[in-house]
């Protein structure tokens, strides 16, 4: 008899809080899912706390680690060296790595986290001259579109530092980072945007009407964790499906297979039908899939609800319905959760805990939303806990 199968989607960021916009119903009350929604009615439903209370940020670098079976407490070093891992960047004992960053600021705010999602061809340049100007006994290493990474040798992992998604329309002067190391840090912020302001390349910029982008902001920093495979742990092959770096990190921490897909790209634009034809694809030979898309969470730190709720129905039509399609007759079970919430209205992640469907299961909602979940009554206080629930038959 094969082996059942197990996968897990994670549409990041799609929990959220009721909207005027939206008749007072969150995107994921309102956006069109009825296959998200047969999922509700068939499956087990519930709210699962994916952040730690001692966590100081809700993060889904945190988040992930829970969903996954990993206790971030014990396994949670920093965002970075988990990005630096999915960018094929060996980090040394001593090493620290900074997520940096490539923002658009006025030099007095901080205005867009993401330089307008400036394509990676645009912000390579960049940061190899960052690289070259800043650099010194630090390494500045191009990642995807706005999201880049800073290796330094022997460097501080205790700085207090804000993801710049955190305060955007706020001034870069109060949310500078604090503690160990600051004073380089700072200077990495400050120079930078002396260096790129008005370099040509921003200058062509602003004639083409996009966001200048124009400093770097290091965060997330950390030094290299060390996982027990997920094979070990669990008994089972997996594979991931994702696009950006953090989870492609963790992946390759915990021992999964992590396949670049043409077309993903981290963002509201990406190609959710090839996220779901490669999850198909990965079922053949894996017993376990874990497939993550961030447009969700990309759209509330953009503010679009229109661009919320577009990504909920693309997940749920090219990704939730042949999945669950393919899993039918007892072949397999389905585990959809967000990550974190990220409202709209704050355009950051909240740590409140996030609605859950395991399908085929026995606690139906009518609708898979934040409200229907939580009067199920079905709450796990721990995230670790979920997947152990999933994967017991």
């Amino acid at each position: 008899m094969p082996n059942k199968k197990y996968v897990v989607i994670v549409p990041d960021g799609a929990a959220d809080l009721p909207l005027v916009e939206l008749d007072g119903r969150t995107p994921l009350h309102a956006a069109n899912t009825p296959h998200l929604d047969a999922l509700a009615r068939e499956g087990t439903v519930g709210l699962v706390h994916t952040i730690p209370d001692a966590a100081e940020v809700p993060g889904s670098d945190i988040a992930m680690l829970s969903i996954l079976g990993y206790d971030p407490t014990q396994y949670f070093t920093g965002r970075a060296p988990l990005e630096a891992a999915s960018m094929g960047v060996e980090l040394g004992p001593d090493d620290a790595a900074f997520r940096c960053n490539l923002v658009a600021s006025d030099g007095e705010l901080l205005k867009d986290y993401s330089a307008g999602h400036i394509s990676t061809e645009a912000a390579r340049p960049i940061i190899q001259l960052a690289d070259e100007k800043l650099g010194g006994a630090r390494r500045f290493i191009t990642g995807i579109s706005y999201r880049h990474l800073m290796v330094w040798p022997g460097g501080p992992v205790a700085a207090l530092t804000i993801p710049p998604h955190d305060i955007q329309g706020k001034a870069v002067a109060d949310n500078l980072p604090r503690g160990e190391g600051e004073a380089v840090l700072r200077s990495i912020i400050y120079d930078s945007f002396e260096l790129l302001d008005n370099h040509e390349i921003n200058k062509q910029r602003r004639r083409e009407g996009k966001p200048a982008a124009n400093m770097l902001w290091p965060w997330g920093q950390g030094r290299a964790p060390q996982l027990p495979s997920f094979e070990a742990k669990w008994g089972k092959k997996g594979v991931v499906i994702a696009a950006v770096d953090l989870v492609r990190g963790i992946a390759k921490y915990a021992g999964l297979d992590a396949p670049k897909i043409a077309g993903a790209t981290g963002g509201v634009e990406t190609d959710f039908a090839a996220k779901g034809r490669a999850a198909l694809q990965a079922l053949e030979a894996a017993d376990f899939v874990f497939v993550h898309i961030e447009a969700p969470d990309e759209a509330s730190h953009e503010g679009s609800i229109k661009h919320k709720l577009h990504a909920i129905e693309e997940i749920d039509k090219y990704i939730v319905a042949p999945l669950k399609q393919r899993l039918a007759g007892n072949r397999g079970k389905l585990l959809v959760l967000p990550d974190h919430y990220t409202p709209i209205s704050i355009r950051t992640h909240a740590r409140m805990p996030v609605p859950f469907v395991i399908w085929p299961g026995d606690t139906h909602a009518e609708e898979f939303c934040e409200t229907r979940a939580g009067n199920t009554g079905l709450e796990i206080k721990e995230g670790g806990r979920l997947l152990e629930r999933f994967f017991a038959d």
